[in-house]
């Protein structure tokens, strides 16, 4: 458990620099500003198209191989994002960034992993062991800010040197996969025949928990993105940015240490309800003003909230299937998150250019009032027909 956690501080770390750096590259290469989250469309592109078959491939040759293969890619990629960013191109930055994506795309299943050791040894211990393993992402909001911030400027083209962090970021989780210990693909498959995958979705625990997490990730990742910009043209120095994206993952990931056990004790949905209600905080406080101290509580409310959110969903989706469909109906959930990141973060810079931080904020609010509104049909649904809701 504490080597997932560990991949999955290297990969946050990787996610919260890139995206710190990334569209602020993009800005300064793209003669369209409106282009400038195309970098980290990119990299949520990549994490898409490859999220199905990065699944198969560790269904088929195990989950260590997969990370193997996630993290020789990430190297790849940030040591042509280097090289993108030297000769100002921003066509092949945001290729780069596709390919980091597809380290993303096997890291995404960590969390996963974390509920198969839990299985194997401890079953009981399943929503704390996804909890904890998320945890490993406040190194990735320490670390990510002020890596950017010292090295942004240690080469002669902007941002070359962050670039080059991450391939040594990369590097580390290549050398700790290969330290990982997980159930074999005999235990994991045991159990039964496989469904197939759109009856696994006709239940509504799960298309709701694809639903949430979708939501959850869509709407974090609408307003993450835009956050540097929208600071940017607000006039406010990096270093401020970097403390905003700090607050920002320090909320994601902090409160795993004991979202797992708030959701043994109240249950699933009332958590995720809760990560609701404070997305909504995050929204009004946005609305409220655009000083530094209103990204800075705006954004950590929206780290806290997707956590909640993002965490029950996962949860809720291990409670819909059975051991030899683990790995195609998590591979689908993250497919539809990354398909949706793909147009928050796509767009996100258009938004954010033509019509505003404010109006960004609202957009959101539909979106939450849906996850409401499927979360407390389930619940409902589940106080009439608890069993097989």
């Amino acid at each position: 458990m504490g080597v997932l956690a560990t991949l999955q501080a290297l990969l946050l770390t990787n996610n919260v620099t890139l995206i710190a750096i990334s569209s602020l590259a993009g800005f300064a290469l793209a003669e369209d500003k409106a282009l400038a989250t195309l970098p980290v469309t990119g990299y949520v592109l990549g994490a898409a198209v490859f999220s199905m078959l990065a699944a198969r491939l560790m269904r088929r040759l195990g989950r260590r191989y997969g990370y193997t293969v996630g993290a020789l890619l990430a190297i790849g990629g940030a040591l042509l994002a280097a090289w993108a960013v030297s000769i100002g191109s921003l066509w092949l930055l945001a290729v780069a960034t596709f390919l980091t994506g597809i380290y993303n795309a096997f890291g995404a299943s960590y969390r996963f992993a974390a509920a198969d050791v839990a299985d194997a040894y401890r079953p009981g211990f399943r929503a704390r062991a996804i909890s904890l393993v998320l945890t490993g992402g406040i190194v990735g909001g320490i670390v990510g800010p002020e890596v950017s911030k010292i090295t942004r400027d240690m080469l002669p083209a902007t941002y070359a040197g962050s670039y080059l962090a991450l391939a040594g970021f990369a590097l580390l989780s290549l050398l700790l996969a290969q330290l990982l210990r997980l159930p074999s693909s005999a235990d994991t498959l045991a159990g039964g025949v496989a469904r197939p995958l759109w009856q696994i979705l006709r239940q509504p625990s799960c298309w709701v928990a694809i639903l949430t997490a979708a939501g959850a990730y869509g709407i974090m990742n609408l307003l993450m993105v835009a956050t540097p910009l929208a600071m940017e043209l607000c006039t406010h120095p990096y270093a401020a940015t970097a403390l905003v994206l700090q607050w920002h993952v320090i909320g994601m990931f902090l409160p795993g240490l004991f979202t797992g056990s708030l959701i043994t004790r109240f249950g699933v949905l009332p958590i995720i309800l809760t990560g609701c209600a404070l997305m909504f905080a995050c929204i009004a406080v946005a609305l409220n003003g655009i000083e530094v101290s209103h990204f800075v509580v705006a954004l950590a409310l929206l780290g806290v909230g997707w956590n909640f959110a993002y965490t029950g969903a996962t949860t809720l989706l291990t409670q819909a299937y059975r051991p030899p469909e683990r790995t195609r109906i998590q591979g689908f959930n993250d497919m539809i998150v990354f398909v949706t990141m793909i147009t928050s973060s796509a767009s996100s810079g258009v938004l954010l250019n033509s019509n505003g931080w404010e109006l960004l904020n609202y957009l959101s609010i539909p979106f939450v009032l849906v996850m409401v509104l499927a979360i407390c049909w389930l619940g409902l649904r589940r106080a009439v027909l608890p069993v097989g809701a």
